[in-house]
């Protein structure tokens, strides 16, 4: 059992999103199948799949090692006839994308009941033929994947260099957003839930010319529909149920209560961004790619500039720069900075106050902010801090952070910093502990004893004999007994990496 490695595609790295949106885009199956060399046939199930990895294994059940959207790539070792139909309903649950079945040297051909199961169950089925290892799969995989990141960069790059562009034009509300329904190819509005639809808006959220009623259907006598928000909108306008949709979304972020938001209605993907001074930016489209949410949110930044009643100040030009230029350390001072993820009741504003920053992200599951002052408690809140970071590292901060206040929480302590505590501390503790009582409970303590020191010693008998003051059969012995009991191939590495981690957790 084992991820097959995906080669990391151009650029990789942080999120594309400050939702933390991957900015790789999926690998449709129709491509994969589409590779020449490869000789991969469609047998059963949907012909078409979004996928996002690729896992091989040879385990009876791989469910549980499944993230959702792989390719699961097997020979069927483990797999029997009368089993084929529990196996492919546990990979359809764990949200497999397609199965790829390799035809020997185990199975001369795809089992037909496996091919039923996956008909029954819609995962699609693509056979692997004898010449082809799974590791040119991946590797076709890693380069498809690659591919489409660098498009869809490149789109990104395009549009914002298209509504910076828009923003410096005379009228830049109505240039931004037809700048940007084409962009997203379908339909923006900058909303104002809370106004009177009888005050138009424009840029400043003052102006004259008619109200920008919300397009839609005809109301009474043929008159456009009243919308239930002052509207400037650009695009295609959606139909009724979707702009109700989107006036209930608006309303979620229009307080403040979160950054943004996003729903469907039928085939329409909706979101709402937060504008400041109660606006919101509003997008219906046919559809979400990756790079869809940074175009957005590089547009809501652009729109709270332009409708700011006041200047921005050093906010908005380090705002512009990061945009503009696309680099963090040139937005920010040299720090040190600490990010912060916090759980509480009270007001994001306030705790953002005591913090000393306005850099603050409120979410729906929390609050994250962004401070060059090294955090304290604060009343009310379970807060994670980061180490110290450079402009440049903010990315990894924000992980230690997240992982930071799910101690905190774990712990009910006000405060939890960041320790780098290697590769075993990004697993909890007691999650950890947990998994290591399950995984050895069929081991005794001399056995768990034996096992552990023939891990330490890498495997060698005649060291871990001399470590343990045993004979070295008697080691043989033990570790082949641990090996039955796990049910394990104690050769496999991956398996050794697992146990070592269990081992070393105190009973």
């Amino acid at each position: 059992m084992a991820d097959l490695p995906v080669p990391p595609s151009p650029g990789s790295g942080p999120p594309g999103g400050p939702a933390g949106e991957p900015m790789t885009p999926p690998v449709g199956l129709a491509g994969l199948l589409g590779e020449r060399g490869l000789g991969l046939r469609h047998l059963a199930g949907p012909a078409a799949a979004e996928l996002h990895g690729v896992h091989a294994s040879e385990m009876a059940d791989p469910s549980p090692y499944l993230l959702g959207g792989e390719l699961l790539l097997t020979a069927g070792a483990a797999l029997t006839e009368a089993g084929a139909a529990e196996y492919v309903g546990r990979l359809a649950r764990a949200g497999a994308a397609a199965l790829g079945f390799g035809v020997t040297p185990v199975h001369e051909v795809v089992p037909p009941g496996l091919a039923e199961a996956c008909e029954r169950s819609g995962l699609p089925l693509i056979e692997v033929p004898p010449g082809t290892p799974f590791t040119a799969v991946a590797r076709s995989v890693g380069r498809l994947m690659a591919e489409a990141r660098t498009r869809e960069l490149r789109r990104v790059a395009e549009a914002q260099q298209a509504l910076a562009a828009a923003a410096a034009r005379p009228d830049p509300v109505p240039a931004l957003l037809s700048r940007l329904a084409a962009s997203l190819t379908g339909w923006a509005a900058l909303l104002d839930p809370g106004a009177d639809p009888a005050i138009p808006m424009t840029a400043g959220g003052t102006g004259a010319g008619p109200t920008a009623a919300t397009p839609g259907a005809a109301g009474p006598a043929g008159a456009p529909r009243p919308g239930p928000a002052r509207t400037v909108a650009a695009g295609a306008a959606p139909d009724d149920g979707v702009l109700d949709a989107v006036d209930a979304l608006a309303r979620r972020v229009a307080p403040g209560a979160a950054a943004t938001a996003t729903d469907a209605v039928g085939g329409t993907s909706l979101a709402a961004y937060a504008v400041g001074g109660g606006r919101v930016l509003a997008l219906a489209t046919p559809g979400r790619t990756p790079g869809d949410h940074t175009i957005a949110s590089i547009a809501a930044v652009l729109l709270a500039l332009v409708t700011a009643e006041r200047p921005a100040g050093d906010e908005a030009a380090a705002l512009t720069r990061l945009l503009l230029d696309g680099d963090p350390a040139g937005a920010l001072a040299p720090g040190p900075w600490y990010a912060v993820h916090a759980r509480g009741g009270g007001d994001p504003g306030a705790l953002a106050a005591a913090l000393g920053t306005v850099l603050l992200d409120p979410r729906g599951d929390g609050v994250r902010l962004l401070t060059d002052r090294e955090p304290g408690p604060q009343p009310g809140w379970r807060l994670g801090v980061s180490a110290p970071a450079a402009p440049g590292a903010l990315a990894t901060a924000a992980a230690q952070a997240r992982r930071a206040l799910a101690r905190a929480e774990a712990a009910r302590t006000p405060l939890s910093r960041h320790t780098d505590p290697g590769f075993a501390g990004l697993v909890g503790e007691a999650e950890a502990r947990a998994h290591a009582a399950a995984l050895l409970e069929p081991l005794s303590p001399a056995l768990r004893d034996t096992l552990r020191g023939w891990l330490a010693h890498h495997g060698s008998w005649d060291r871990s004999a001399a470590a343990l003051g045993v004979h070295r059969n008697t080691v043989r012995q033990r570790v082949a007994r641990c090996a039955a009991l796990l049910d394990r191939d104690l050769d496999d590495p991956d398996t050794r990496m697992e146990l070592w981690f269990a081992l070393r957790r105190p009973s």
